[in-house]
């Protein structure tokens, strides 16, 4: 059966070279169009679509606006449009904070043009966001729950992945999965810094994350979510507006200090170095890495200067990105918690992890920030 979706826009244009795209893909087929809030709450309704594709900027009712109605009557899967721009990025926060699932650059030039990029990554994401854990609620019948829609990385192809050791990326087999195990759990005495990666769904789980921490959690911590480069400054300041610790984007340079949280600008690497006082270093990607910042990375440089005295926490999101840093992790004697697949909203990242064996636990994301606050002590 294929994914049914709605599409949002105020412009016509814009409107029809999207439909065109999602209608191309076998997967997918558009159901029904919206030019403002308004008319996508009463199609949601009547519809019933497995997906929805929003601006935010529409006459007669925003997209935000809808967004919180469409939650509120029939939560659905919704992937929102957004500018690249400072104020694009707290709007977009806006948006994920209201309910929608993930979000796309609006490039009117590109989405004209229809590249193969583009096509790719507007009917993945919707692929992917109608697999979620959201995704599969809102289509499943009430007498027998419907199987999980494989994600996009279920369904690729393996190829060879990025395998990082030591700050330095070549080309590597995929590691083997293999099935979770129960562990006793492991003592994180002695933990001096906690890392966490994660991409679709982390910007709402790091929130319910750090509300969960104790006001006296001193521990630093290292953030890396995958998001644009304009993005990542209005995110750290929305993290900070929330935490009793001092949230900021990372900047070349930063001394790790107790009590702080610093945020992977996007669009570079993160990587620590550990000579008497613990740092921060932002360097240029390699272009053979995919992901800007990359969890995998920043988990290698972990491994390699901080040892057993870090912990690694792989949260929800696309893909398989922080995989082999958990593994360098896992090597070098550090700890490694994945979220489970109840609390995740795209059980990708955490999966992977879990798959291969280097979880140390499996937690809810509602019991993260409480461990965290009473393990590490």
């Amino acid at each position: 059966m294929s994914i049914k979706v709605l599409v949002v826009d105020d412009s016509g244009f814009f409107r029809r070279r999207v439909s065109d795209i999602i209608n191309a893909d076998p997967r997918m087929q558009v159901i029904g169009e919206a030019s403002n809030g308004r008319e996508a709450i009463d199609l949601n309704e009547q519809l019933k679509p497995d997906v929805i594709t929003m601006d935010y900027e529409m006459p007669v009712m925003d997209g935000i606006t809808a967004l919180r109605n469409i939650m509120l009557r029939r939560p659905v899967p919704v992937l929102m449009f957004s500018s690249l721009t400072f104020e694009g990025a707290r709007v977009t926060l806006d948006a994920l904070d209201a309910g929608a699932l993930d979000y796309l650059p609006k490039n009117f030039d590109a989405v004209a043009k229809g590249t193969a990029e583009i096509r790719r990554m507007l009917t993945d994401r919707i692929v992917a966001v109608s697999g979620s854990r959201m995704g599969r609620a809102a289509v499943a019948p009430a007498h027998t729950p419907e199987p999980a829609r494989p994600s996009v990385a279920d369904t690729a192809p393996l190829r060879p992945t990025a395998r990082v050791e030591a700050g330095t990326v070549r080309a590597s087999k995929p590691v083997e999965a293999v099935p979770v195990v129960s562990k006793p759990p492991k003592s994180l005495h002695g933990i001096e810094l906690v890392l966490i990666g994660t991409s679709t769904g982390g910007p709402a789980a790091l929130q319910t994350l750090f509300k969960g921490l104790s006001p006296t959690f001193r521990k630093p911590i290292i953030i890396i979510q995958h998001m644009p480069a304009s993005f990542t400054k209005a995110f750290a300041e929305r993290l900070n507006s929330i935490s009793s610790m001092t949230v900021k984007e990372a900047v070349d340079g930063d001394r790790i200090a107790a009590g702080h949280v610093y945020v992977a600008p996007g669009g570079m690497q993160l990587m620590l170095e550990n000579r008497g006082q613990p740092a921060i270093r932002i360097r240029e990607s390699d272009e053979r890495v995919n992901y800007r910042p990359s969890v995998d990375i920043a988990f290698a440089s972990a491994a390699k200067n901080f040892g057993s005295k870090a912990l690694g926490l792989v949260l929800t999101g696309m893909g398989a990105d922080g995989k082999e840093g958990a593994r360098l992790m896992k090597s070098a004697g550090g700890h490694i918690w994945a979220q489970d697949e109840a609390s995740s909203v795209i059980y990708g990242m955490p999966m992977a992890v879990a798959k291969a064996g280097y979880a140390d636990d499996i937690v809810s994301l509602k019991d993260i920030g409480p461990r965290l606050s009473t393990d590490l002590v």
